[in-house]
């Protein structure tokens, strides 16, 4: 339907369209003219007397090759005036852009489990590679920010999911680093970060969850998206042995498990039957990768696999499934794992057949680490999980956070392990080298 506000707008003087559409069609008449010249002569027609015929292919070829030339130079000036409002948040050239942007989207399918700080650590060196990632992330924190907004206006926990969404976003981009921004201040702002906000308000005012983070994706302009493992409201409850008195007792809250310092016995979901988000489902069976972790094992990896229908998916997908374990232990919740405990107490909680291949650090450096650090070690030789799963070991280390993940480390050696599953070890070697 023709709109003439649309014309008024292009013809509104500044826009940088105009004179390259018009450029654009003098380019197309010389070449039009140049060409049906040409097709006159091979006929023997020659509509202008007295040229030599020297001089009548020459007019020809100046004519064809410059009309060509003002043809490409306004394509390529008008390319750039259109596109650009929308590669404003894109550095580097527009032909750079265009073919990163088109690796990217015939990139694998890829799903990305669990929480907290571990997973923006996967994302971001994922999204280098491609788009279509999905991060399915646990929605039982009561703590923070998170745990207020939570109680005060009854939307799911934004925290996890802010920082997966800013992960899969530019992050170099000032609306990124707006989304992060926490308010250092007193009063109700104090502790709260914009994103948490952001996305609570959203909520709000589109009436769900999901809408909300389709909208907030589309802000950030993200490679990728981010899904709750459900839309119920859920909380944590663990039975925990305390260490002195060996007695046991039932914690409830996220936030209190790790605070109560004892040995978690088991975990659950309060209430224990709540229903994955049928997106979240979805995109684990249509994957070609599922990259579970990494993360804190009994308030961020397991909370999503005991949702009902998680699991599930899991064990239902072709997708190749890989763990990946923590670099460090963490107090009140894994002090003294190893490799083993870790897949161990995902066994008891959600039974075998969750992944395929474990992928660990065996890198231990006491430079930067401080006395708190305890890196998580690798399972003792001939230990049973050995005879269930691939058991792969590297530097995944970062030098200057040694108890966290090298985004760039840890991608290659995903990318590897997911290579030699599809094509074998010469081509494993190839796909390390090329990432």
């Amino acid at each position: 339907m023709f709109r003439p506000q649309a014309l008024v707008k292009l013809l509104t003087p500044g826009i940088g369209v105009k004179r390259w559409l018009a450029l654009l069609l003098v380019g197309i008449l010389m070449v039009s003219a140049g060409l049906s010249y040409m097709t006159l002569a091979l006929m023997g027609i020659h509509p202008i007397t007295g040229l030599p015929a020297v001089g009548e292919w020459l007019l020809i070829i100046v004519a064809v090759a410059f009309g060509l030339d003002i043809v490409v130079l306004a394509v390529v000036r008008l390319s750039r005036s259109i596109l650009a409002p929308y590669r404003r948040h894109q550095q580097g050239r527009v032909i750079d852009v265009v073919y990163a942007h088109s690796r990217r989207q015939k990139g694998l399918k890829a799903v990305v489990i669990g929480g907290g700080t571990g997973l923006p650590s996967v994302l971001r060196g994922l999204k280098q590679y491609t788009s279509n990632i999905t991060a399915v992330v646990t929605v039982a924190d009561d703590g923070g920010s998170s745990g207020r907004l939570r109680r005060e206006l009854g939307v799911l926990p934004p925290g996890d999911l802010r920082n997966n969404i800013a992960a899969l976003a530019d992050d170099e981009s000032l609306m990124t680093r707006l989304f992060q921004h926490r308010f250092n201040i007193g009063g109700e702002l104090g502790g709260h970060a914009f994103g948490n906000l952001f996305i609570s308000a959203l909520a709000g005012v589109t009436g769900s969850i999901e809408t909300a983070l389709i909208e907030t994706e589309r802000v950030l302009n993200i490679q990728g998206r981010v899904l709750p493992a459900t839309l119920e409201d859920v909380n944590l409850s663990a039975l925990i042995r305390l260490p002195s008195s060996n007695r046991l007792v039932t914690v409830h809250g996220e936030s209190v498990i790790t605070e109560t310092g004892g040995q978690i016995e088991a975990l659950q979901l309060t209430p224990p039957n709540v229903q994955a988000y049928e997106e979240s489902v979805r995109a684990i069976l249509e994957a070609d990768l599922v990259i579970i972790g990494p993360g804190s094992l009994f308030t961020s990896i397991l909370p999503n696999l005991l949702v009902r229908g998680i699991a599930e998916a899991l064990r239902a997908t072709g997708a190749y499934r890989i763990y990946i374990c923590n670099v460090a232990t963490q107090p009140g919740e894994t002090d003294g794992f190893t490799v083993a405990d870790h897949v161990l107490a995902i066994e008891r909680h959600v039974g075998r057949g969750i992944f395929q291949a474990v992928l660990a650090n065996n890198t231990y450096p006491t430079e930067n680490a401080g006395t708190n650090t305890h890196y998580v070690r690798p399972a003792p030789a001939h230990h049973e999980i050995l005879q269930r799963y691939e058991a792969r070991y590297t530097d995944l280390i970062d030098p200057e956070r040694p108890w966290r993940h090298d985004p760039q480390k840890l991608i290659k050696a995903i990318w590897q392990l997911n290579e030699q599953e599809r094509f074998g070890s010469n081509a494993a070697v190839s796909a390390i080298e090329e990432v």
